[in-house]
């Protein structure tokens, strides 16, 4: 009896569709946005695109493009991503190494947490790359110079070190 009186109950509960965090929403936003990669880009006092630097470039285009690219590199677009998702820079600026220190590593990822690549253990902290986590291994991220804000496989980039988040 209490089991039917159960399913009456919530059944009479409308169902609310599944809706994307904000981070991933507002991601995917940026991406349509075709806000290009540049090295450094992100990293004003405020978040968002900004002319990116040549300092520590080895990027494949040259003469590096980036201080003359307004753009955003890989910590610099989650960066902006995560400060309008929170309405405070959260993640402050700073490189890959910077961010994750800021955040906890989760076994299983939801859509919005970040995925980083690199070293990431007790005694090592390297990552070279971050992106947002969309769900069934995809990611939006800023790639590499050249490119375009995008969505790709996390299989793409070399090095997986774990899925974190705030």
């Amino acid at each position: 009896m209490a089991v039917l009186l159960l399913l009456v109950a919530t059944a009479s509960v409308p169902l609310r569709p599944y809706v994307l965090p904000k981070v991933v929403t507002i991601a995917l936003a940026i991406e349509q946005r075709g806000i290009v990669y540049s090295w450094g880009g992100g990293h004003g006092e405020d978040p968002g695109p900004s002319k990116g630097t040549c300092l520590g470039y080895t990027g494949k285009i040259k003469p590096c493009p980036a201080a003359r690219t307004r753009g955003l590199d890989c910590s610099g677009f989650t960066r902006w991503v995560y400060a309008l998702a929170h309405g405070t820079d959260v993640l402050g600026p700073g490189n890959t190494d910077d961010h994750v220190r800021k955040l906890r590593r989760v076994r299983s990822a939801i859509p919005g947490d970040l995925v980083f690549f690199g070293k990431v253990t007790r005694s090592r902290l390297r990552t070279h790359h971050v992106g947002i986590y969309l769900g069934d291994g995809k990611m939006v991220n800023a790639p590499e110079t050249g490119a375009a804000v995008r969505v790709d496989r996390i299989d793409r980039v070399k090095g997986f070190a774990g899925f974190f988040r705030l």
